[in-house]
């Protein structure tokens, strides 16, 4: 396979530089072997915690740090997403291995942790360059994905020690509660109210469909591909919001960001994985295959179709929220009230025809 198609990162950007020479002295007491200095780049994906690539000759590294300014306290927690990997790594193998974490502030300012590198792809709208992959193909590498949502979703909560990643019972309620919650701080003046939307959300939520282990934001584009066999899926990436919870749930989650090959313009615009390709399943397909594989029944798909699409907007709303109120200056978020509207309209028009 020609490395250009593999995943990596580029130059470290202005203002976010590692103390290399701190990480590297903290590193070299708790890693053997370690041999080389690291030549250190940046990824450039994600808007939220920084990630840096090193790349010792013995060793090929990841670290992970909440950007300046955070604390551990808040939704950049690096000890928790350290400890939930490393207790989920043996029963979910496509979890990356960790190798040591750091709590002391004094070390580069942050908390942070390391991990090793998973050398792949990474499908993101499109499939990485020189990578072509025929129907059938491109249909298994779309049921090996799926399949990776079904096996994490039959982790033993208890065996894994996990217990403590989330409170549980009455998942559903405290989704429904909180995003509604959160959408009326971050609301602006040029999108919908979607009462009309949090008020049937309300009004049918089901029960919990079981607890487990959920990912919270699993999608193509963070899955890592073997570079020999693209089918093969190495790993999953982006633990952050892993919590305890209701399967199908995640699973709208999921399917929120699932933009397939005859949906309207303005969805395929928004389209950041290449789930329109001949030989992905469409949404309903995915939800029939994810019944038959775990033997779920679902007589209420409309409720978490809609739940993901409003929790779609409330982070996009919370991200125009600050481009409204002039806390960013990113011309990338100027129009994302056009995109708010528009979930709306798809969770209207699934409601309509849920009646």
């Amino acid at each position: 396979m020609n490395e250009t198609v593999i995943d990596t990162a580029g130059d470290v950007r202005d203002g976010e530089e590692l103390d290399i020479a701190a990480v590297d002295q903290w590193l070299r007491a708790r890693v053997d072997g370690l041999q080389g200095e690291p030549e250190v780049t940046q990824y450039s994906g994600g808007a939220s915690n920084w990630t840096y690539r090193l790349a010792y000759r013995s060793h090929d590294l990841i670290l992970r740090r909440p950007p300046a300014g955070t604390k551990a306290a808040s939704a950049h927690d690096m000890g928790r997403e350290f400890r939930v990997q490393s207790r989920l790594r043996p029963a979910f193998p496509y979890v990356p291995e960790m190798v040591a974490y750091c709590d002391d502030d004094a070390v580069i300012g942050s908390e942070f942790y390391v991990m090793e590198r998973l050398r792949g792809l990474i499908p993101r709208a499109g499939m990485p360059r020189g990578v072509h992959l025929d129907e059938a193909a491109t249909r298994a590498l779309c049921l090996s994905v799926i399949d990776k949502l079904v096996a994490l979703h039959a982790v033993d909560v208890d065996a894994a020690g996990l217990r403590d990643l989330g409170k549980g019972a009455g998942y559903v309620r405290r989704q429904i509660e909180g995003w509604t919650e959160r959408y009326a701080r971050a609301r602006t003046w040029n999108v919908p109210r979607f009462t009309d939307v949090t008020r049937w959300l309300a009004a049918h939520m089901p029960e919990d469909a079981g607890t487990c282990v959920i990912h919270n934001d699993f999608r193509l584009d963070n899955c890592v591909l073997d570079p020999e066999d693209p089918t093969r899926v190495l790993g999953v990436l982006d633990w952050e919001m892993a919590t305890l919870g209701c399967p199908l749930m995640d699973l709208g989650t999921t399917l929120a960001y699932w933009i397939q090959a005859d949906d309207d313009p303005l969805a395929r615009a928004t389209r950041r994985q290449p789930t329109h390709l001949p030989g992905m399943l469409t949404r309903d397909e995915v939800v029939d295959y994810y019944c038959l594989r775990t033997g779920r029944t679902i007589d209420n798909w409309a409720f978490y179709e809609v739940y993901g699409l409003f929790r779609l907007a409330v982070i996009a709303q919370q991200i125009y929220y600050r481009y409204h109120h002039k806390q960013t200056r990113n011309p990338a978020f100027r129009n994302l009230w056009v995109v708010i509207h528009y979930l709306y309209w798809r969770c209207r028009g699934i409601i309509r025809r849920a009646r």
